[in-house]
């Protein structure tokens, strides 16, 4: 432990003497990073951050848990209402998915064991980025994105297959169509939504502001090892590295599924105070950008 901190400490002093040498381009590069939050990030995720809050505080897990049961539990050992974590992470991007799981297990609608095996595939990136942002600016092509998200979607059903295995069966619930609903005050859940929204928005742009600084220097490596461990690191910053052919087209797929250290850190943010660990999110989405790469290492011939 000892040793582990005095290494942390070091590398941090060199990172430290970096952002004191290179002042100028770091802050060029923080500058940059705000800017992409206010035009990109915050504009696509708050929304969907206070509608997916507001749609759990309002029952939208007990509304679905009796409908969905019978794929979830079967498919995934997770309750139905599980199903919030997987259609609100498919639609919200990083890390709607991960935050639905705890505010499930909050509520008590999962218990703990089945709220990590949600994040180990709910927490993914959203349609907009996959097929607007890649397909269209990188690749010129909206078929290529509606590819992109198809194999990021499979890839995140196939790990959640993978880890139906894991912990103990989801048992299966009694439940019927008609379970009732927690009697909530609208204005008091909304008001509670957006705050716990704006701070958890606050949390990703400031990931992603860091995570772009540290991956500026990466991005100045040449051939292909520069993009790979952008791509690594934070998300955003490799949108602009990428190549329009097989290559730039797997690393994307792969880089989505996995997310970048910057979403581990922001999922990390959204799990503070509620129990779970990130373990399985970690696993789940290393497996997933495995999976992603090899699906569009197959899929780019017919593109």
């Amino acid at each position: 432990m000892k040793k582990g901190r005095l290494l942390a400490c070091f590398a941090l002093c060199l990172l430290l003497v970096w952002f004191l040498a290179d002042a100028a381009d770091v802050r060029q590069a923080t500058e940059e990073a705000l800017s992409l939050c206010a035009r990109s990030v915050v504009p696509a995720l708050f929304p969907f951050l206070v509608v997916s809050s507001l749609l759990l505080r309002l029952g939208f897990g007990e509304l679905a848990a009796p409908w969905l049961a019978g794929l979830m539990e079967p498919l995934f050992r997770v309750p139905g209402a599980g199903s919030a974590a997987l259609l609100l992470g498919l639609i919200g991007g990083y890390p709607i998915g991960a935050k639905t799981a705890a505010d499930l297990y909050r509520e008590g609608l999962a218990d703990q064991a089945e709220a990590e095996r949600l994040l180990a595939f709910t927490n993914n990136s959203n349609p907009v980025f996959l097929i607007s942002v890649l397909g269209v600016g990188v690749f010129g092509s909206v078929r290529t994105g509606v590819w992109l998200w198809l194999i990021h979607v499979l890839s995140a059903l196939l790990t959640g297959l993978l880890f139906r295995h894991s912990g103990k069966p989801a048992g299966r619930r009694p439940v019927s169509k008609s379970t009732p609903v927690r009697a909530v005050r609208l204005t008091g859940a909304f008001v509670e939504a957006v705050r716990t929204s704006l701070s958890g928005i606050l949390s990703v742009c400031a990931f992603v502001t860091f995570f772009y600084v540290l991956a500026r220097p990466l991005a100045t490596m040449g051939g292909r090892l520069g993009p790979v461990l952008v791509g690594t690191t934070e998300l955003f910053s490799l949108t602009p590295l990428l190549t329009a052919d097989r290559f730039g087209f797997v690393l994307a797929a792969a880089s989505a599924g996995w997310g970048g250290l910057s979403v581990l850190c922001q999922t990390a943010a959204v799990l503070d105070g509620s129990g779970l660990s990130l373990k399985n999110c970690l696993r789940g989405k290393t497996i997933q950008a495995l999976l992603s790469g090899l699906l569009a290492a197959l899929v780019w011939s017919w593109l």
